[in-house]
């Protein structure tokens, strides 16, 4: 754990020296949700039983893929964020069974950072300047208790396309060096190369390898990473995605791309255009399988007024 609390001082100052590039944006001019004023969902809108059905389609062979990550307090996770579990035996003192059947049961208590591990960031996780999806300013909805708008309980279960695009291979790589941003040429290039295209209401997850360094090497895990450019994230929201993730900590390419701001990517996808942001996810199957499209099946624990949740997708291929 000190070691990852090393990294993430060391990716903190990454962050900080970008801050002077970062300018807040004018609400006006991006903040309001094609899909109505009242709006909680984003891109989750698109779902629906056509999507489903085509996404059944594509099973071919009835193979599943865990795509979530275990979790515990060694997993290096961004800031702050810690984890913990705590078990209990309540009223079994001393090992007492309880009633005439000596019944014994053991509970489980989580206190940590839900933000840890395999996660999906909601739309209230990130704004600009304090205005967040949907024109929601952060004096109006978030409270102490949790959120009144944007909570992860409004997210409805996400059954679609997924597509993962091989980056490890199209760079040659086993791990894809930090920093390294993914645009629309290589997104282009990669997508021509397995034979698929982005579509409308796709779940698109990137491979990078960079899971693997998870207790090989935390400190560089969590000092940086590969992940989408600024311009990749605008060419996906173009294509009308419903969420973008990754087998990293964060998404988007650490160090971020010279003039780019702290997380702006997050910002793109997030607060600008409603889409979700899959963090952790284990491609490593699906890589090594060339599974490049598959049912994607996401269902989240619906904590009301939560920023985040702990995940585990499924790809059905």
């Amino acid at each position: 754990m000190k070691s990852s609390l090393i990294a993430v001082g060391l990716a903190t100052a990454c962050l900080l020296s970008s801050y002077a590039n970062a300018q807040p944006s004018d609400p006006k001019s991006w903040c309001q949700s094609k899909y109505g004023p009242h709006d909680e969902i984003g891109a989750a809108n698109l779902l629906g039983p056509e999507l489903t059905m085509n996404a059944a389609k594509l099973i071919k062979t009835g193979k599943t893929y865990s795509l979530g990550v275990e979790t515990n307090s060694k997993t290096p996770a961004f800031g702050p964020r810690s984890w913990a579990l705590a078990i209990n035996q309540p009223g079994q003192v001393g090992g007492v069974g309880l009633g005439h059947t000596k019944t014994n049961y053991n509970d489980d208590i989580y206190m940590g950072y839900v933000g840890t591990g395999t996660q999906i960031d909601g739309l209230g996780h990130i704004g600009v300047d304090n205005v967040y999806y949907n024109c929601n300013k952060n004096s109006e909805f978030v409270q102490a208790n949790g959120l009144t708008k944007l909570g992860i309980e409004k997210i409805p279960n996400i059954v679609t396309r997924g597509i993962v695009l091989d980056m490890a291979a199209h760079y040659g790589k086993d791990v894809v060096p930090e920093g390294t941003a993914f645009n629309r040429k290589e997104i282009d290039e990669v997508a021509a190369k397995q034979g698929i295209e982005i579509r409308k209401g796709d779940v698109v997850l990137f491979h990078t390898g960079w899971l693997s360094l998870v207790g090989k090497d935390d400190k560089r895990y969590i000092s940086g990473e590969p992940g989408l450019g600024k311009e990749g994230a605008e060419y996906l929201a173009s294509k009308d995605v419903i969420a973008v993730g990754a087998d990293t900590w964060g998404v988007e390419a650490i160090p971020f791309e010279p003039g780019v701001g702290i997380f702006e990517v997050h910002q793109i996808l997030i607060p600008k255009n409603g889409i979700f942001i899959l963090e952790n996810i284990n491609t490593a199957e699906l890589a090594r399988d060339r599974a490049y499209e598959f049912m994607f099946v996401l269902g989240h624990s619906k904590m009301t007024g939560g920023v985040q949740s702990i995940i585990n997708p499924t790809a059905i291929r």
